[in-house]
């Protein structure tokens, strides 16, 4: 409608000016009016200039229109004198195109703040970046994880893993692998997966980054637990038998023994009967160790549910040192306790976690036997990553790395009279808490056991 009134008022004109210019020209060749050719001549320049006036207009504002839409301006907006003019149902036209254009860009905000609040708020990390290694988007759980405000490159995730930056940078589409990370503190398994797909010819990745060390020692100790309740059944069941039967075949021999005294019998059929009660005595005092040992294995299966309450942690460390004391000074091992803050608090149950502790230190002062300067420092802090940890650090020997990766395992042990469960019954009652325990060392240095909460 708009353009067909411009076309009417261009025609109109085209006509009026057509008109006087045959005026004009008629004027000039036929009559001596020399001033009514003079105005002629005026209001025809003065049509030419209104002409190209309104026809400029309408290319101004069609200019502005087209600018708007080509910078995403949808802010400017065109003054509407009156509708009934064709240039004015244009600018309203051009008005509601903007307009439509407003509620197009609001909602594609929208959808985008809603996308970006989704990724915020999703627990696993995740990393979009381009195959040189420039980041494009991270989320909160990135930078937790991470421990970095920001990231624009991959390659400054160096300092926490070399390993994890190489294989950023060199994962393949839906390719799902594992990366371990040592630190001194917690041990991290990651579980990487990626995704690729191009925007305006560049080529994403986009990168989940999840730590499943929790996971994957849950499913550890579930493992165990079972392996042993199986062990410890089929054990019993077939120990509890053969013991019963020896003490009462050792019985059956005593009454028979009892018997035979004052008889005449030969000195070799009375060594006989002494040389079987012994075997049968041993066979005997070995199911009872045997069982005694099975007994000590099912208390991994056996771990109270904790009674959580809140305690300082100082009233805790400060009870263990107190409890140690005397072996402490018997042994010359110097104890220090760190706290930071002091009024640090943990919501746990005390006696597990007492019973925990007790044990680490023990093993700490077996490991400073015969050392000089041998100490111990109970440390307890927030990490990095705000979570409560207690430390017992001590400057033992150290623990090989050969032997460190297995000390949490059921029934392993390097001590001679050792039964292999301390350390597995402290990691499944750190994990009944939500936690984890770790060991780091270095060899003639010093041995950190972290418990994490």
């Amino acid at each position: 409608m708009a353009y067909n009134n411009f076309r009417l008022n261009f025609i109109i004109r085209t006509l009026l000016l057509a008109g006087s210019i045959f005026a004009f020209f008629y004027l000039f060749f036929t009559t001596e009016l020399t001033m009514t050719l003079v105005l002629v001549g005026l209001l025809i320049a003065f049509q030419i200039f209104a002409m190209i006036h309104y026809v400029d207009r309408t290319n101004r504002v069609l200019n502005n229109f087209l600018e708007s839409i080509r910078y995403s301006d949808f802010t400017r907006t065109f003054q509407v004198e009156s509708l009934d003019s064709s240039f004015d149902k244009l600018k309203k036209s051009f008005n509601e195109v903007i307009k439509d254009f407003q509620e197009v860009r609001a909602e594609k905000e929208e959808n985008y703040y809603y996308l970006q609040t989704v990724i915020q708020h999703i627990g696993i990390a995740l990393i979009a970046y381009s195959k040189d290694g420039k980041v494009e988007l991270i989320n909160n759980a990135t930078k937790k994880l991470f421990q970095v405000r920001s990231l624009n490159n991959v390659q400054a995730l160096k300092d926490f893993s070399p390993a994890l930056v190489e294989k950023l940078l060199s994962i393949n589409h839906g390719e799902n692998t594992l990366i371990r990370v040592q630190e001194k503190e917690e041990l991290l398994q990651l579980a990487i997966y990626a995704t690729e797909f191009k925007i305006h010819n560049r080529t994403i990745l986009l990168t989940s980054i999840k730590n499943i060390q929790d996971e994957l020692e849950e499913k550890e100790m579930e493992s165990w637990q079972k392996l042993i309740r199986v062990l410890t059944h089929e054990i019993m069941n077939s120990i509890t038998p053969i013991s019963s039967l020896s003490s009462t075949i050792t019985l059956i021999l005593k009454d028979l023994a009892s018997n035979l005294k004052g008889k005449d019998i030969p000195d070799e059929d009375v060594e006989t009967i002494h040389e079987v009660q012994g075997a049968l005595e041993t066979i005997h005092k070995r199911t009872d160790g045997l069982m005694h040992f099975v007994n000590t294995y099912r208390n991994l299966t056996k771990i109270p549910t904790p009674a959580f309450s809140i305690f300082p942690i100082s009233h805790l460390l400060t009870n263990i040192k107190g409890l140690l004391t005397e072996e402490l000074k018997s042994k010359s091992v110097e104890c220090n306790i760190q706290i930071e803050p002091e009024s640090l608090e943990l919501s746990a149950d005390e006696k597990l976690i007492e019973q925990v502790i007790i044990n680490l230190v023990q093993n700490a002062i077996q490991a400073l036997d015969g050392r000089d300067g041998a100490k111990i420092t109970l440390k307890a802090f927030l990490n990095k990553r705000g979570r409560i940890t207690i430390q017992v650090i001590d400057n033992g020997q150290g623990i090989l790395p050969d032997v460190l990766d297995k000390i949490f395992i059921p029934f392993f042990t390097t001590k001679p009279q050792g039964s292999g469960i301390g350390l597995s019954l402290s990691k499944q009652i750190l994990r009944l808490h939500g936690g984890n325990i770790t060991a780091y060392s270095e060899v003639e240095e010093e041995t950190k056991f972290t418990l994490t909460f």
